[in-house]
């Protein structure tokens, strides 16, 4: 079983948004969700950093430093990726797939 906590769009209370950015989004195929995707998070340079399973609405969220970043989507709908240059505080990343 995997040990990150379940995704959804509603942030923690307490998360502290100055001096981080949190990338969110969803994970969609068209204008449909996609649940189970692998969702992954890539620096700068393309080297991975982190994953996590979408939720069942197609939810995600990464904690990661100001920078530039790459999040791809990996599911059975097919794969697709959003680029984003952060500074802190709350990103919108969707991912389409197809």
């Amino acid at each position: 079983m995997c040990g990150a906590p379940q995704q959804t769009l509603d942030l923690p209370p307490g998360t502290d948004t100055t001096t981080q950015a949190v990338l969110q989004g969803k994970v969609l195929s068209g204008a449909a969700p996609v649940a189970g995707a692998f969702v992954r998070l890539l620096d700068g340079g393309g080297e991975f950093t982190a994953e996590v399973v979408a939720s069942a609405g197609g939810d995600f969220r990464f904690y990661a430093a100001p920078g530039r970043w790459t999040v791809r989507a990996l599911s059975r709908s097919g794969t697709g990726q959003s680029e984003v240059t952060t500074t802190t505080g709350v990103y919108s990343v969707d991912v389409l797939v197809g």
